[in-house]
C-alpha cells in the first residue's frame, strides 16, 4: 500500500488546484450553478468528443444562445425544446435525446434544478444504474450516469477510457491487478483514492488533466477555462 500510495502521490502533484474544482462539482456548482448546462455539457460529453477542444466552446455557444438570451432557463424549458433549434448548436441528436430525457425525468423531482439533481443523485446507487430512471434513457450509459451523479454530489469516478487507462496503470506499477468491469473499477478506484488520502473524484479529474495537449498537461493549457466549468 505504501508503494501504491506513492504513485499515486506523485500523480496528484501534478495537478495543483484539483481540490476546489472537484468541489465546485461536489456542490453542483460548475457553469455558474446551471444544471441545464451541466447536464448538456454530459449530454456532449457521451459520444466520446475532446472535452475541452469540443465540448466546452459548444456548452458555452449553447448557452449564449438559450440560456443567456433567456429561452431555457430550467430543465423543465430544455426537456420542452425544438431538437431542431437546439441542433443548430450541437448536430449530434443522441446528445439531445440524452439531454431532453434527463431533464424531463429531473424537472419531475423539483422546480428547483439543482435540487432536482441532488435529490435524484442521493437516490441513486452504482450497482442499480441501469434500473434507474435515468439510467434507462437511450443514449446514457454508464460513464454518462457517473458523471452526472458526480455533478449531484456523489463522491465517485467515471469509468471511461481515459480514468481506467491511468488507474489501472497506476495499479500495475504498484505490482496490483488492473480491471476492466466498469462497476468493479469504480469500487476499486474509490477503494484506492481513500486508502491514499484522496477523495474518489480527485482521482478521476486526475487522470483527465495530467493528460498532454501538444506541449502542455491539460491542467495548464486550459488554467483559463477551469474556473467556468
Amino acid at each position: 500500500m505504501a508503494l501504491l500510495k506513492d504513485i499515486v502521490d506523485s500523480y496528484m502533484r501534478r495537478v495543483s488546484g484539483l481540490r476546489d474544482f472537484c468541489e465546485r462539482c461536489l456542490r453542483t456548482e460548475r457553469w455558474g450553478g446551471s444544471v441545464v448546462l451541466m447536464v448538456v455539457d454530459a449530454a456532449f460529453t457521451s459520444i466520446g468528443l475532446n472535452y475541452f477542444t469540443a465540448v466546452v466552446p459548444k456548452v458555452e455557444e449553447f448557452s449564449r444562445e438559450f440560456v443567456e438570451s433567456g429561452k431555457i432557463k430550467s430543465l423543465k424549458d430544455l426537456a420542452e425544446a425544438d431538437v431542431s433549434e437546439l441542433r443548430k448548436v450541437w448536430r449530434n441528436r443522441r446528445s439531445w435525446v440524452v439531454a431532453k430525457g434527463v431533464a424531463s425525468y429531473l424537472s419531475t423531482l423539483s422546480d428547483d434544478d439543482r435540487l432536482a439533481l441532488r435529490i435524484w443523485a442521493k437516490n441513486s446507487s452504482l450497482e442499480g444504474w441501469g434500473e434507474d430512471p435515468v439510467g434507462r434513457i437511450r443514449g446514457v450509459g454508464i460513464v454518462t450516469y457517473q458523471y452526472l451523479r458526480m455533478m449531484g454530489g456523489i463522491d465517485t469516478v467515471m469509468p471511461d477510457k481515459i480514468v481506467k487507462r491511468v488507474i489501472n496503470e497506476i495499479l500495475v506499477m504498484a505490482g496490483l491487478e488492473p480491471t476492466n468491469d466498469d462497476i468493479e473499477f469504480v469500487r476499486r478506484a474509490e477503494e484506492i483514492a481513500l486508502a491514499c488520502g484522496y477523495r474518489p473524484i480527485e482521482l478521476c479529474w486526475m487522470t483527465w488533466l495530467i493528460q498532454p495537449e501538444g506541449r502542455m498537461m491539460r491542467m495548464e493549457k486550459y488554467s483559463g477555462i477551469l474556473p467556468k466549468i
